[in-house]
């Protein structure tokens, strides 16, 4: 899958990127780095592949299947009026596990993972005012 400019990957454990976003990780010492992070579509992509991620890491864990790494590089576009064309995203595990128990875990991440599934059920965004507003100047 070869990214659009508002892709982004994140990857942790053996294939962890030495260049990007370092953020903590709790399923990992050394943590997740992401990349690029430099504008809010990029941020709605991370918040999939992030959490693609680390769920990965818990259900594995759960499954009793081994992984040592893993990279999810998760892309969209957006129509004229900014409304998401939808998201798409792809799991590169590092795991002495046979293809069908990794197909198996890749297959219970994508029922579990929790942003993907708020994010395809859609909510409404509004502003709430602010307590108090700052005075003209």
């Amino acid at each position: 899958m070869e990214l659009s400019p508002l892709g982004v990957v994140a990857t942790a454990g053996s294939l962890r990127a030495a260049d990007g976003v370092h953020l903590a990780h709790a399923w990992t010492d050394a943590g997740v780095i992401a990349a690029p992070v430099t504008n809010g579509a990029h941020v709605l992509h991370l918040s999939v592949a992030l959490c693609v991620l680390n769920d990965t890491y818990r259900e594995a864990a759960a499954l009793g299947i081994t992984v040592d790494g893993v990279r999810v590089e998760a892309d969209g576009a957006f129509a004229d009026d900014w409304s998401s064309t939808g998201i798409t995203y792809r799991v590169t595990l590092d795991s002495p596990a046979s293809p069908e128990d990794q197909l198996r875990l890749l297959d219970v991440v994508e029922k579990v993972a929790e942003i993907p599934r708020a994010i395809r059920r859609g909510a409404p965004v509004s502003r709430v005012p602010c307590a108090t507003p700052s005075p003209a100047p």
